[in-house]
């Protein structure tokens, strides 16, 4: 995930939708989480300046 931005995606990944629909990747793209991108679920670049989150994973206890 990028900060203020998408989520970044890598490797041999299937995209698919909710109806079984299968998009065309590359081995590296962007998913937008803003809602703003024309291109969705692809990041277009629309977030920028207009969206802010940044999230962190919260360490688990080792046990």
């Amino acid at each position: 995930m990028n900060d203020n931005g998408s989520y970044r995606v890598t490797g041999d990944v299937e995209l698919i939708d909710a109806e079984g629909n299968k998009f065309v990747t590359k081995q590296t793209f962007s998913l937008c989480r803003c809602g703003l991108s024309n291109n969705k679920p692809f990041c277009d670049g629309s977030h920028k300046g207009k969206f802010h989150s940044v999230v962190r994973a919260t360490p688990s206890e080792s046990q």
